[in-house]
């Protein structure tokens, strides 16, 4: 479970810094580098990084276990 965690993460972040590119300077690093938004490989990118957003909203019990606990 802590390797799928970890997994999770990084590919949140990865997401996450591509939309700052897309935000900043208009560019998506992902579509870059799989041939455009509409390639195939680039569209699964996406998708496994929307999944692992909606797989971090388990990660909120977590963060307000800790606040309860203090």
């Amino acid at each position: 479970m802590k390797t799928l965690n970890i997994v999770a993460l990084a590919l949140l972040i990865v997401g996450g810094l591509n939309w700052l590119l897309v935000g900043l300077f208009q560019y998506d690093l992902v579509a870059g580098i799989f041939g455009g938004q509409d390639a195939t490989l680039a569209r699964i990118i996406y998708v496994i990084v929307g999944i692992c957003a909606i797989y971090a909203f388990k990660f909120f019990g977590d963060v307000t276990e800790d606040e309860v606990a203090r």
